[in-house]
C-alpha cells in the first residue's frame, strides 16, 4: 500500500461528519463513519470497517471536536482504520453548490475557498459546513491535497432554455436566480454506471436518471451531459419530495401571505411540512405511507399516488426533449428500495417504450439490475448510487493524472 492510494473523502453538513476512506484505485473502501448531533448536548459517533465497529454517544461541542474524534476512530488501537493519519494524502470535499463558476470537480485553493463563500448566499444551510470541513482537514492535515467535489457542477451543461426561468432577465444579470440543480454527483455515478452496465459508451446513450429519497430529483442525460434537472435555484423545485412540495403556483405564496402566513412560516412549511408528509398527515417515510394505505389509508394513498403521478410527468417531459432514451435508472433510497413505487411510478409509461417486469421487480429488490422486460425498449435499472465512491474517483482523477470516471463493466443481474 502506498500513502498517494489512500482518499479519505468528507461529507460536512451543519450538525453532521460524513467520512469514508477508500483505497485507490482499486476503489475499496477501508471503512466508514457517521457523526451526527455536532453541538448538541449529546452527539454520536457509528464507525464500521473490517476490524469492527466503534458505536458511542459523547459531548461534540462543535467541528473541531468531531474531527479529532474523526481522527482518533481511524487511529484506535483495535478497530481503526489507519496506523497513521499521515497516510492519508488526498481529500475530497462534498460542496454542495459552486454556482456557474465550476462545472467539474477542482483542487481546492484560495479561489475555490473564495467562490464557495460567495455562493453561501445560495446555500445557506450547506456550503458554511463544507468550508468548515475544509479548514478542519486543513488544520488536522495541514499537508493533504484537498479536492471539491460540487453538487451542482454536472448541470452546468444545461443549455439556457433549460436553466433559466421565465422572469426579468435582470434578475438572472443581478441575483444570478436560475436553475442550479443538485444531486449531481449521484446522478453522474449512476448513469455512468448504468452505462457501464449495459456495455454501451455515453456518446451513444441517453439516460433518464431518478434520485428518489427524503430529497427526490430527475434529471436528462444525453451523451453523458445533464441537459435538464428537476431541483433549480434552490432544491425545492421539482418532485414532491418526503417534507418539501416540489412543483406549485407562485401566486400560492402571495395568496397566504395575504391571509397571516408569514415569510419564515412559509419557507418551514414549504421546505418541511409538506410533500407526503403534508399531503398524508401521516410521515414522510415511504414504508410507513405504502403499510399505512395497505390498511386501507386514503390520505397514504392519495400521497403516494401524487409522488408517482410527478415522476411520470417528468419523465415524459424529458422522454420528449431527449428525443431516443437508451436507460430508465432508479437510484436513492426510494429508489433502490421502493419495489411497489416503482411498479407505481412505471405501471403507465408503456406508451413511451417503458415495461417494467413486475417478476424481476419484486426478486431484484434493492439489487443492482435490470427490472424491465427484454422487449422493453427503454431498459429500467436500479443502481445504488455511491456518492463517497464518486468523490473518491474524482479525487484521484485530478491528483494523480489518472481517468477512472468510467465505472467498470461488470455483469448485470436479470
Amino acid at each position: 500500500m502506498t500513502n498517494e492510494n489512500l482518499v479519505l473523502v468528507i461529507n460536512c453538513g451543519s450538525s453532521s461528519l460524513k467520512y469514508e476512506v477508500y483505497q485507490m484505485p482499486a476503489r475499496e473502501s477501508m471503512g466508514k463513519g457517521l457523526i451526527e448531533r455536532i453541538g448538541e448536548e449529546i452527539g454520536h459517533i457509528v464507525q464500521r470497517n473490517k476490524n469492527g465497529l466503534i458505536d458511542r454517544e459523547a459531548h461534540i461541542a462543535d467541528h473541531t471536536a468531531a474531527m479529532d474524534l474523526v481522527e482518533k476512530s481511524l487511529l484506535d488501537s483495535e478497530v481503526g482504520i489507519l496506523s497513521n493519519i499521515e497516510e492519508i494524502t488526498s481529500v475530497g470535499h462534498r460542496v454542495v453548490h459552486g454556482g456557474e463558476k465550476y462545472a467539474e470537480s477542482v483542487i481546492i485553493d484560495a479561489d475555490v475557498i473564495k467562490a464557495i463563500e460567495e455562493n453561501v448566499e445560495l446555500a445557506p444551510l450547506h456550503n458554511p459546513a463544507n468550508l468548515m470541513g475544509i479548514n478542519e482537514i486543513t488544520k488536522l492535515l495541514p499537508n493533504a491535497k484537498q479536492v471539491a467535489v460540487f453538487d451542482t457542477a454536472f448541470h452546468q451543461t444545461m443549455e439556457p432554455a433549460a436553466y433559466l426561468y421565465g422572469l426579468p432577465r435582470e434578475l438572472y444579470r443581478k441575483y444570478r436566480i436560475r436553475r442550479y440543480g443538485f444531486h449531481g454527483t449521484s446522478h453522474r455515478y449512476v448513469a455512468s454506471r448504468a452505462i457501464s452496465l449495459m456495455k454501451r459508451s455515453p456518446e451513444n446513450t441517453n439516460v433518464i436518471s431518478c434520485h428518489l429519497g427524503n430529497g427526490a430529483s430527475i434529471t436528462a442525460i444525453e451523451k453523458g451531459r445533464s441537459v435538464d434537472t428537476s431541483m433549480g435555484f434552490t432544491p425545492l423545485e421539482g418532485l414532491m419530495m418526503g417534507t418539501r412540495c416540489g412543483d406549485i403556483d407562485p401566486a400560492i405564496i402571495f395568496y397566504l401571505l395575504e391571509r397571516g402566513y408569514n415569510c419564515t412560516e412559509l419557507l418551514t412549511m414549504l421546505n418541511k411540512k409538506s410533500g407526503l408528509l403534508g399531503l398524508s398527515e401521516l410521515s414522510n417515510d415511504m414504508r410507513d405511507l405504502e403499510q399505512a394505505a395497505s390498511e386501507g389509508n386514503q390520505l397514504a394513498a392519495d400521497a403516494l399516488e401524487a409522488y408517482a403521478y410527478r415522476i411520470r410527468k417528468y419523465i415524459g417531459a424529458y422522454a420528449a426533449n431527449l428525443v431516443k432514451v437508451d436507460l430508465l435508472v432508479f437510484t436513492g433510497g426510494v429508489g433502490q428500495n421502493g419495489v411497489l413505487m416503482r411498479r407505481r411510478i412505471c405501471n403507465k409509461l408503456e406508451n413511451l417504450g417503458i415495461v417494467i417486469d413486475y417478476n424481476r421487480n419484486v426478486t431484484n429488490g434493492s439489487n443492482e439490475g435490470i427490472i424491465s422486460k427484454d422487449f422493453s425498449r427503454i431498459t429500467i435499472l436500479v443502481v445504488p448510487t455511491n456518492e463517497e465512491l464518486q468523490i473518491a474517483i474524482d479525487t484521484y482523477d485530478i491528483l494523480f493524472g489518472n481517468r477512472l470516471s468510467e465505472i467498470p463493466e461488470t455483469d448485470v443481474k436479470l
